[in-house]
């Protein structure tokens, strides 16, 4: 201390009292080492997410289309698909895999077809549709089922849902757009449904971070094969 200083109308003095009259609440080292691993977890999904949409997007759209006609053709040969009941699709965004042929396909075969739809609680579902013209743009621009005809749980047994994905690895870990709305709605579904990840073979990478709501598929296609993800079917 520097002899003749008067600390009581100082900052510091100020700070110390103001720190004497605060609580403070630390939380157990272990809830802490918990949240330091999610927080680690979301940054390396953040990570991974933002390169490869940045390489999806690279892509010039007639590549994205040539691979997504070899995609769907093996979708359409995969013989679960072809004894499924129903079928789910989604609207594909930003280069993501087509799913039109699988679509045309399934209504050719009298297959009740459905798309999800969030509702205004953020409360994804699936709601039917008999053709293209009954999709329109919803709250995020992408194309979502105009009509009111939900699917009821009881009916979707014996359902084939082609999922979409940012990147998948061979365990069948999934990769989303961000938000977790699309692990919401197939967690709903975990013991009805087979769920068939759709992506090109560039989204392929050795592992995905994942967390306890992140739900797995059951296979991947991409334009170069159809990988059993040896995840335990419904």
């Amino acid at each position: 201390m520097v002899e003749g200083t008067d600390f009581s109308t100082s900052p510091v003095r100020s700070l110390a009292a103001h720190f004497s009259q605060r609580q403070f609440f630390f939380l157990p080292l272990q809830a802490s080492l918990v949240f330091m691993q999610g927080a680690v977890l979301e940054e390396s999904k953040g990570d991974l997410r933002r390169a490869m949409l940045s390489r999806r997007k690279s892509h010039a759209p007639a590549n994205c289309y040539s691979w997504s006609r070899l995609i769907q053709s093996e979708a359409l040969r995969l013989p679960q698909y072809l004894a499924a009941e129903a079928v789910a699709l989604y609207s594909p965004i930003e280069n993501e895999v087509d799913t039109a042929a699988i679509l045309a396909d399934a209504l050719e075969r009298k297959k009740p077809v459905f798309y999800p739809r969030i509702s205004d609680e953020d409360k994804p579902w699936f709601f039917e549709i008999s053709s293209p013209l009954e999709l329109c743009p919803g709250r995020f621009g992408i194309l979502e089922p105009a009509g009111a005809k939900c699917a009821s749980l009881v009916p979707l047994e014996n359902l084939i849902i082609f999922v979409p994905g940012v990147a998948f690895d061979p365990s069948g870990h999934r990769l989303g757009r961000g938000g977790g709305w699309y692990d919401r709605l197939l967690k709903r579904l975990t013991n009805q449904a087979l769920f068939v990840g759709l992506a090109y073979e560039f989204q392929l990478v050795e592992q995905v971070a994942t967390a306890k709501w992140d739900q797995n598929v059951h296979y991947v296609i991409t334009e170069k094969r159809v990988i059993d993800c040896g995840v335990s079917m419904p």
